[in-house]
């Protein structure tokens, strides 16, 4: 079944970098969202909302889950390629590397034409951050951080999931990922009610942010200085991110490219001082934005076959004893 498993997240991600999420198409994750949006709003009122707020956590999960298995297990008994097509096919749902890629590149096009104004504007479709007031340092930074930070939780995270449980697990760890993302807030609302969701993405996002970080090192070169020096940049600053694991990816991309990521960011005019990673040893400009992106493009591919490499031998190993 493992071997199952690989060759569908394999064509997983062929699928997603040629066709992407065209935004016209029926996906999984917009109904995700619209089912946790509706339980959201049934639940996250009066007492108990941290039972609550687990109760919709393992709701989505369950319904997510039961559906994506029966679905799988279905065209299974029919025929293993159809199973493992349809397998690739949901997978695919789960990933986002065209559209991480792009989304970047809407806001390299216009700084490229030096519309700043334009540029923030696109950023803000992909920040939660204030941008009407950004320099273009600023908004590369933004930018960079964001494909960083997402190459893990939109990309690789799944993936390593689907090795584990195909499909299903993939596209569970998905709904885990957006239920945090729309409830997993500290603030008045979201406190108690995403605390669950906020919880378990740091748990099942903590062995696929390391690999991931380990892949963009293995997978790509540093022109300022030794891996070794990277290495021990990531180590001293990955930490002090306050997520437990987003702090990998952007630790990793600054120190491969020499620029210093954090520092001040506004939100709705609030203050909020991220502690920096990596050391400024260039001003961060607009082509760092696609050397991000190019980062990622050779870290995929590595973080694949570093998953069939620990596929094969979970099977030997399987077969073995």
């Amino acid at each position: 079944m493992i071997l199952h498993h690989l060759i569908a997240l394999t064509i997983a991600v062929l699928i997603d970098l040629v066709v992407g999420d065209p935004p016209n198409w029926p996906h999984p994750v917009k109904w995700m969202g619209s089912f946790i949006y509706k339980l959201d709003k049934s639940w996250n009122k009066g007492s108990l909302r941290r039972l609550k707020g687990t109760a919709m956590l393992f709701t989505v999960l369950l319904t997510v889950g039961v559906i994506s298995l029966l679905l799988v297990s279905f065209f299974y008994r029919i025929h293993p390629i159809a199973g493992i097509f349809v397998e690739a096919i949901l997978i695919s749902t789960a990933i986002a590397q065209k559209s991480l890629k792009e989304a970047a590149l809407t806001v390299y096009d216009p700084l490229k034409r030096g519309d700043l104004a334009e540029a923030r504007h696109k950023l803000s479709y992909i920040v939660g951050r204030d941008t009407d007031r950004l320099d273009e340092p600023e908004i590369v930074r933004g930018t960079v951080e964001t494909v960083a930070e997402n190459t893990s939780d939109g990309i690789t995270a799944p993936l390593f999931w689907a090795l584990i449980g195909g499909a299903p697990l993939a596209l569970m760890y998905r709904a885990i990922n957006t239920c945090d993302s729309m409830v997993g807030y500290r603030n008045e609302k979201y406190e108690d009610f995403g605390w669950a969701s906020a919880r378990i993405d740091d748990v099942v996002n903590w062995i696929p942010s390391r690999l991931t970080s380990v892949c963009m090192l293995f997978g790509n070169r540093s022109v300022h200085t030794s891996k070794k020096k990277v290495r021990e940049m990531i180590l001293r600053d990955a930490k002090k991110h306050p997520s437990p694991n987003s702090g990998w990816g952007e630790a990793s991309v600054a120190g491969l490219l020499g620029i210093q990521l954090g520092g001040i960011n506004y939100y709705k005019g609030i203050v909020s001082n991220r502690a920096t990673m990596g050391d400024p040893l260039y001003r961060l400009e607009k082509k760092h934005i696609l050397q991000t992106n190019h980062i990622v493009s050779r870290t995929i591919p590595i973080f694949l076959i570093m998953l069939w490499i620990g596929g094969i031998i979970i099977e030997l190993a399987r077969t073995w004893f």
